[in-house]
């Protein structure tokens, strides 16, 4: 694996994560309790041999620095994990246009002499995948490029971006979220042929492009110095379908696409449950994080069910805390009622001094004050939420315009980081 290079794409504004990405970048949002989004896919890089990594990103990519400035690269033997973000330079004076564009402006890392093939990812996944095996079935296609793909069925299909192939596994056309039946015959696969490659169809017929692509390094030199293409997916895929062998590679793991504030709160809430299609107790697949030197959680006659807790919290007496996930540095007060929530925790520990100052000017602690209750609910990084608070979508309303607290998607109340709410206050609806 030392001839591949990783390129994790980390997007652009993140818009629909919002207000998860008001203050950092996509591939920065916290999941399962004391992870970020980047560690999946860094972690199937260190777990697949690949030691060579970038992540490409231009949006709110401080705390994406500090991430992987201390991040844990032991299994790495000298490799790394370098931040590429959006510069001015004297061959270029434009931002990122695209995913494309983006790997277009960092060709000099791409063309070192050592490197033969080129892995592009997204910064926005939740799965886990041996890219020894994706190489191994690319080298044996003789493939110019090859993509990962997961068999789904018809209604899922519709919403998602499906190929159509030979009997040898080569991809020879390609099709955005078909939605009518002539559409989906088209790029219909017969699901004899995925069972013969070993995976149960179980009446899926259809291949998904999951975002995952392995180019030839001259392959992918070439179509980029070539065009202007700005985008992968909508663009450069469909393109070397026409000019280049694209292989796919088959995938029947658990795969989600967090691009939404619902695909992340279920995606999260699902880690906590007893059976869950995507642990984070793998014997021999870890999932690997910053470094941290934080002391164990305490729980003081707290009652928790189907959840996770992260390191550093302290949990007050009475608190019941069911299906959530409690984030680093917790600090939830006495009778505290959380339910169905993610709450970040915090990046630090404030000292008595500062918790004195803010009491001054009525500001509540970092943390969950006595008495209150969330449900339903993500509760971002460092908020000040004071005792008796309520958070709670009553009249289960779906979307609403940004507040001072932060603002509902989906149904999920979003309190954006760094929130004050006050003792007593209620989200009235």
């Amino acid at each position: 694996m030392k001839n591949v290079i990783a390129l994790i794409l980390g997007g652009g504004r993140g818009t629909r994560l919002y207000p998860l990405t008001k203050f950092r970048a996509k591939p920065a949002v916290p999941i399962g309790g004391q992870y970020r989004l980047i560690d999946i896919p860094l972690s199937n890089c260190i777990n697949s041999g690949i030691d060579q990594i970038y992540v490409l990103t231009q949006f709110n990519s401080a705390s994406l620095h500090n991430h992987l400035h201390s991040f844990h690269f032991d299994n790495l033997h000298g490799g790394f994990a370098e931040i590429l973000a959006a510069q001015q330079t004297s061959d270029n004076t434009d931002w990122y246009q695209g995913t494309a564009d983006a790997v277009r402006q960092n060709f000099s890392y791409i063309q070192q002499r050592h490197i033969e093939y080129v892995l592009i990812l997204s910064g926005d996944q939740l799965y886990r995948m041996n890219f020894r095996k994706m190489l191994a079935s690319h080298i044996k296609a003789k493939a110019g490029v090859s993509i990962s793909a997961l068999p789904v069925t018809k209604e899922q299909a519709s919403g998602l971006g499906v190929m159509r192939l030979d009997d040898s596994g080569r991809v020879i056309g390609f099709l955005e979220k078909p939605k009518t039946d002539v559409e989906l015959e088209h790029v219909r696969t017969d699901a004899d042929w995925i069972d013969s490659l070993g995976i149960q169809s179980h009446g899926r017929e259809y291949l998904a492009s999951m975002g995952i692509y392995l180019f030839n390094k001259q392959v992918l030199l070439d179509v980029l110095e070539k065009t202007d293409y700005k985008d992968f997916g909508k663009e450069v895929f469909p393109a070397t379908i026409r000019s280049q062998k694209v292989q796919v590679h088959l995938f029947d793991g658990y795969w989600e696409d967090i691009g939404t504030i619902k695909a992340f709160f279920d995606a999260n809430l699902a880690m906590a449950g007893a059976n869950s299609s995507f642990s984070l107790f793998h014997s021999d697949w870890t999932t690997f994080t910053e470094q941290r030197l934080l002391p164990p959680t305490r729980l003081d006659g707290a009652k928790i069910k189907n959840s996770l807790i992260a390191d550093g919290c302290f949990i007050g007496e009475g608190a019941v805390i069911e299906n959530s996930i409690i984030g680093l540095r917790c600090q939830i007060g006495k009778g505290v009622s959380i339910r169905n929530s993610i709450i970040m925790g915090a990046d630090y520990y404030e000292t008595n001094e500062e918790k004195e100052e803010q009491l001054r000017r009525s500001i509540p602690p970092i943390g969950i004050g006595n008495a209150s209750v969330i449900e339903h609910a993500i509760i971002d990084k460092d908020c000040h939420i004071g005792k008796r608070v309520e958070i709670v979508n009553r009249n289960n309303v779906i979307d609403e315009e940004e507040k001072p607290y932060g603002m509902i998607r989906d149904g999920v109340i979003c309190v954006q980081k760094k929130a004050v709410i006050p003792d007593g206050w209620t989200l009235s609806r």
